[in-house]
């Protein structure tokens, strides 16, 4: 019984210090663009949301996709049209960005859960390049050169988007929007099966759940969510071009993060922030930005299997086993 309560209050304390240092975070970001350049910080909080979305799909699922790039420009792409061509307000330019990822997840989803493992990356990656080409060869993209200009108008028609803090603020909002919206789907019973799906495919199936159409599900929800993030991607920097539908965008992704660590809350935003801020302050060097994030990454590998955030949960989690024991 002593042992319980042992326990009960150690998870409590746990809790409660997740919580200050989520309160802490927050506050951080509300007083970031007073301190650092707030296009960086958009960019930041835009690739974190990316890569939570594509969290929700690699860590809670276990898919890995190659392909996620389409969704982040395709959406980034749907909107500068929307907004710029259309004349639709920013936040309804967004919502289109957002349906346009989810449809597109949709198809490449629908052929793409049909198998599983390299297959299924395989898949990804190739229905991508795909979309690529498209995009490369359809008229409302304009080609190599994108779709510039496009404005951010007014959110509301109240909110002038054209001021840095304006803008700043709106997409903070949305990216904890966006974050407190993966925490539900991964708390949730269909988090818990996809969970499930994840470590053992076949007994899920034998419990009699359809798991093909979870997966399917899965990957349309993170399609849709990281269609969010490059709809607010265009609408900060103005403009959608070819590299925010390039593979090498996925593989961006996908490197955030495993860097933060797969299966947490915070580790791809950690993983975003260190890629981002990595490009950010080699951008003007002659240092070549890939070597450096390649060094990163190797180093990580060999020190932190888990990740940064991973590996650091599960030391803390050692450390309460030994002291639950003692």
């Amino acid at each position: 019984m002593a042992e319980m309560t042992l326990r009960e209050a150690r998870a409590k304390t746990s809790g409660k210090l997740e919580w200050l240092l989520i309160a802490v975070g927050i506050a951080g970001l509300i007083a970031a663009p007073f301190f650092i350049y707030p296009i960086f910080m958009m960019k930041m909080l835009c690739f974190a949301l990316f890569a939570c979305a594509f969290n929700l799909l690699l860590g809670y699922t276990g898919l890995l996709s190659f392909g996620h790039a389409a969704f982040f420009g395709g959406a980034a792409y749907f909107t500068a049209h929307a907004v710029k061509v259309w004349g639709l307000p920013p936040e309804v330019g967004i919502l289109v960005g957002v349906a346009g990822a989810a449809v597109l997840g949709l198809v490449m989803g629908f052929f793409a859960i049909r198998r599983q493992g390299i297959y299924f990356a395989m898949i990804t990656l190739a229905l991508a390049q795909m979309f690529f080409f498209f995009c490369v060869q359809a008229p409302f993209t304009g080609g190599e050169d994108g779709i510039q200009g496009v404005p951010r108008g007014m959110l509301f028609g109240l909110v002038n988007l054209h001021t840095p803090l304006n803008v700043y603020y709106f997409v903070l909002a949305v990216f904890l929007l966006g974050v407190f919206a993966i925490w539900r789907i991964v708390n949730s019973p269909f988090g818990m099966i996809l969970r499930s799906i994840r470590e053992n495919e076949n007994r899920a199936t034998s419990l009699g759940y359809t798991v093909a159409n979870y997966k399917l599900a899965a990957f349309v929800m993170s399609a849709a969510l990281s269609g969010l993030a490059g709809a607010l991607k265009a609408i900060v920097f103005q403009f959608a071009t070819l590299t925010d539908v390039a593979w090498q965008m996925s593989g961006e992704v996908i490197l955030m993060t495993l860097l933060g660590g797969i299966g947490t809350m915070v580790g791809p935003i950690i993983g975003a922030g260190l890629v981002v801020g990595l490009q950010n302050s080699l951008a003007t060097s002659d240092f070549p930005v890939t070597i450096a994030t390649g060094l990163i990454f190797m180093v990580c590998v060999l020190i932190f299997r888990r990740g940064i955030v991973g590996e650091v949960y599960a030391r803390l989690l050692a450390a309460g086993r030994r002291g639950g024991e003692s």
